[in-house]
């Protein structure tokens, strides 16, 4: 039988006993959430030696694993800039071709701990956060993996719509070591870009 004890009504400014420790109980919960969302999976370690300015500019989506913000989607991309407070301001755009359509994702990215460490923290929706952990990068800053908090979110980046073959392959091979489902990818057309007059947000 629940023993927690009610206090009588009319009972101005007193509250329930118990209910400190149940906020207390949701404020642990949600810090755990937290720290969930902007983990890095087992095993990955993201790069060092990171250079934000380096990173910056335009990206092309070589592969994904699939979720609905992105499903149905082509001709991604990824626009990185800076914002006055630091920060970095994301824009990500691909066509909809059952809609015919452009659709965009403006977002914002800080990161997470040190700045030479390519972890950073990712928001398209208001105060929740995402882990953006770059686990590959190139030398030259053409080509780029990353993964979320786990291995469910899951991208490769290029300067350019294409990626070699053999620097892909190899990605991919780091990837499925990290218990990435390698054979679940999508690969978005880049071809034949659609005209963006009139893009729909």
């Amino acid at each position: 039988m629940n023993r927690l004890k009610v206090m009588k009504a009319g009972s101005a400014g007193q509250a329930y006993p118990g209910m400190k420790g149940l906020r207390v109980v949701i404020g642990l919960l949600a810090c755990s959430l937290l720290s969930a969302c902007l983990g890095i999976p087992e095993r990955a370690e993201a790069v060092d030696d990171f250079s934000l300015p380096s990173y910056l500019g335009s990206w092309y989506e070589i592969a994904r694993l699939d979720h609905g913000f992105e499903r149905g989607l082509s001709h991604v991309t990824a626009q990185y800039s800076m914002r006055e407070d630091g920060g970095v301001s994301v824009l990500n755009k691909g066509f909809n071709k059952t809609s015919g359509q452009w659709k965009e994702a403006d977002g914002k990215a800080y990161f997470i701990g040190d700045e030479n460490v390519g972890r950073l923290k990712v928001s398209f929706f208001g105060p929740f956060y995402g882990a953006y952990n770059i686990i590959a990068l190139a030398p030259d800053y053409q080509y780029a993996m990353i993964v979320g908090p786990d291995t469910g979110y899951f991208w490769i980046l290029s300067r350019t719509p294409e990626l070699d073959s053999k620097i892909l392959q190899g990605l991919l091979d780091q990837a499925r070591s990290l218990g990435v489902a390698v054979d679940e990818l999508i690969y978005p057309e880049q071809d034949d870009r659609p005209e963006e007059d009139g893009h729909a947000a």
